[in-house]
């Protein structure tokens, strides 16, 4: 089965949100490793983002999928 887009899109549009991912990535693993205290918040916060977001993307494939 083929998808076919309606739309065309652009750079940005397509690497918008893995290069957010991946800045909020950088900067946890910098405050963990520079900062103590509130940086270690900082750090648990901004890394738990992708594990939340493959989590939520997990579950939501596994809802769509026929038969289930």
């Amino acid at each position: 089965m083929t998808v076919q887009w309606s739309r065309h899109r652009t750079l940005r549009q397509i690497f918008a949100w893995p290069l957010l991912i991946a800045i909020l990535s950088m900067v946890g693993l910098l405050s963990a490793l520079l900062g103590d205290g509130i940086w270690d918040g900082l750090s648990w916060a901004t890394l738990a983002v992708p594990v939340l977001l493959y989590v939520a993307f997990y579950v939501a494939a596994r809802r769509s999928r026929p038969g289930n």
